[in-house]
């Protein structure tokens, strides 16, 4: 998955991913937000889940050490890091900001 994981977030859109795992209830909390996100922005975006206990070696790269956590990436670089759910328009704004 590693390496798969740098070619998703090296796309010249942003890339939201989200860290979670299936037991994580804020993690189920984000989940329709993301969809809300995904269905406002379309194609200009996207977004990616990754199951922190299916990818240990991707999260520990990333150092995630709560779930969820988001993150925003472009071009292979991180712009934006949050721990916990994060709220439609928080993310909707976010995202305006890097497209």
């Amino acid at each position: 998955m590693k390496g798969k994981f740098q070619e998703l977030i090296s796309d010249s859109k942003p890339v939201l991913v989200d860290f979670y795992a299936d037991w994580c209830q804020p993690c189920k909390m984000q989940a329709p937000i993301l969809k809300e996100v995904a269905d406002f922005f379309g194609e200009k975006i996207r977004i990616i889940k990754i199951n922190t206990d299916k990818n240990q070696e991707v999260a520990m790269q990333y150092r995630i050490q709560s779930i969820p956590t988001l993150m925003l990436f472009k071009n292979g670089k991180v712009l934006w890091q949050q721990s916990g759910v994060a709220s439609k328009p928080q993310l909707i704004n976010l995202i305006n900001q890097h497209i």
